[in-house]
């Protein structure tokens, strides 16, 4: 009881700490150089997209920026995916989810922060064809670390990240590993 206690203080210190120092929210986008590396998929960067929203707690060296987005991931299958999944003619695969960042900012200057965190996301469409005996070829969640650097020039935000997937996305019987890897470069816009 005692420990709950102190930690609802210590989150409500810390919260109130971080909301006087500044709150800001923004929207972003973006493009996305994606795979998912795994004997199944070609080892080649595809074209992908996304957009979302953030808001960053914090001033000073130290702030936290949690996001939404919207991203898209499109890949192709090598020519090993038809015999490891015995899914036949699948050549591009687009995966779409919802992911959540949460980057923690360090400042090096009043426009250059380097940032990292962990990313959760949420897969929200697969391509319709990949079904293996009524069981989808993809897990539905998915947990990465992303690292990268942000430039502020007033309201106007310009960042790259990568982001490196830890969760195996692999949803059948077979023991080849599914993981994304995307590098992220956007803009973004305080309000």
């Amino acid at each position: 009881m005692k420990a709950k206690f102190f930690l609802f203080v210590f989150s409500f210190f810390l919260t109130s700490s971080l909301f006087s120092q500044g709150l800001t929210f923004g929207i972003k986008a973006g493009a996305n150089l994606g795979k998912i590396d795994g004997h199944a998929f070609k080892d080649e960067y595809n074209l992908g997209y996304h957009v979302g929203a953030f808001a960053t707690l914090g001033a000073g060296k130290w702030a936290i920026q949690p996001e939404v987005l919207f991203n898209q991931v499109n890949t192709d299958t090598a020519t090993s995916f038809n015999e490891i999944t015995q899914l036949h003619n699948v050549g591009q695969i687009q995966l779409r989810s919802l992911t959540i960042p949460i980057m923690v900012n360090y400042n090096l200057s009043n426009i250059l922060a380097i940032q990292a965190g962990p990313q959760f996301g949420i897969l929200l469409d697969k391509s319709k064809n990949l079904v293996q005996n009524g069981k989808d070829a993809f897990k539905s969640g998915d947990f990465s670390m992303a690292a990268g650097l942000q430039l502020k020039v007033t309201k106007f935000r310009v960042y790259g990240r990568f982001v490196g997937g830890l969760t195996d996305l692999n949803n059948l019987n077979n023991n080849d590993t599914w993981k994304v890897q995307m590098i992220q470069v956007g803009v973004g816009l305080a309000l």
